[in-house]
């Protein structure tokens, strides 16, 4: 794999979950990092996680052609991490998720950039009834058409300190008397750590050989919605019911929750992400995978314990049942 010397990334979107590990594991790689983010001020503690001078920050709005530009001054490569989960009043799916990609990765090939890495999700598909994954195969499509050597990578949900999966889930069950199943908690998962995720995007920009490719990147093992819920009890120590809920039902609730947005607030739920639930979320059997880009994938458990402890009574001296 080529080594990147004192070669300029830009990071679209690289103050994030995800974003900052990426920083992280370029910077391991030696690039000179540029984060291009809306809010630079509050992206500041990414700067020590390389040498003086080696991270740099950029305020960008990627639905602006003059600012994402400029943010790929001098840059010989770019990687976008641009997306959310649902959308807010000044937030929403079709600018983010299926125009900037394409507006970034034209920008790239009018500089002559030709590694571009587009981070999607695993169930991108232009004919989904969900937004969310529909404006992510669209993104991917129109990037392609721009500069076809882009490469994507599709995680499955990601996991690690400070995500909103594992996080939620205990939060949940520190005060709720029960968890909801939508649709008897089924659906199959292949959780992957945010860690391998980041290197895998680092690598894939440093190595020539998967300009073009789409990677769907997940954990070593699969797991049943229900059974991350009865692990996530375990960790915490809480004992909780866990109650099927149908479909309809579940969709009811995730558009009464929809208003929550729109006030500045987190919805537990969105009928666009029960849309989400009803497929499984886990890479297909012949894709290339985090193996493929020379990522050894860390299973959920062995990192878990490392922050769910604040979840239980007692904290990290309280004593839990093992998993």
């Amino acid at each position: 794999m080529a080594r990147p010397g004192s070669e300029l990334v830009t990071v679209f979107g690289g103050s994030g979950f995800v974003g900052a590990q990426t920083v992280r594991a370029l910077a391991r790689q030696g690039w000179r990092v540029r984060v291009a983010v809306r809010k630079p001020h509050l992206a500041v503690h990414l700067k020590p996680q390389g040498d003086v001078g080696q991270i740099q920050l950029m305020a960008c709005d990627v639905s602006d052609d003059a600012q994402v530009a400029a943010a790929l001054e001098g840059a010989s490569a770019a990687i976008n991490l641009v997306g959310i989960l649902f959308e807010t009043p000044g937030r929403r799916f079709q600018e983010l998720q299926a125009k900037a990609p394409a507006r970034i990765a034209r920008a790239c090939a009018e500089r002559g950039i030709t590694r571009f890495v587009q981070v999607s999700a695993i169930g991108a598909d232009a004919a989904s009834e969900s937004r969310y994954a529909r404006t992510k195969a669209e993104g991917e499509t129109g990037a392609r058409v721009a500069l076809p050597s882009t490469v994507v990578i599709r995680p499955s949900v990601i996991f690690g300190r400070g995500d909103d999966f594992l996080n939620r889930f205990a939060f949940m069950a520190s005060f709720a008397p029960a968890l909801p199943l939508p649709g008897g908690g089924e659906t199959l998962f292949q959780p992957v750590y945010v860690g391998d995720v980041a290197q895998a995007i680092a690598n894939a920009v440093s190595d020539p050989s998967a300009a073009g490719r789409t990677y769907e990147v997940g954990g070593p093992e699969t797991w049943t919605f229900r059974r991350i819920l009865e692990f996530v009890l375990a960790e915490t120590g809480r004992k909780r019911a866990l109650v099927p809920l149908p479909w309809e039902a579940a969709s009811l609730i995730g558009t009464l929750s929809a208003p929550l947005a729109w006030v500045g607030l987190k919805p537990p739920l969105t009928a666009d992400q029960v849309i989400l639930l009803r497929r499984d979320n886990v890479p297909a059997a012949d894709a290339p995978g985090l193996a493929d880009l020379g990522v050894t994938p860390t299973g959920m458990a062995a990192v878990a314990a490392s922050y769910l402890w604040r979840y239980r009574r007692g904290g990290q001296f309280a004593e839990v049942a093992p998993a």
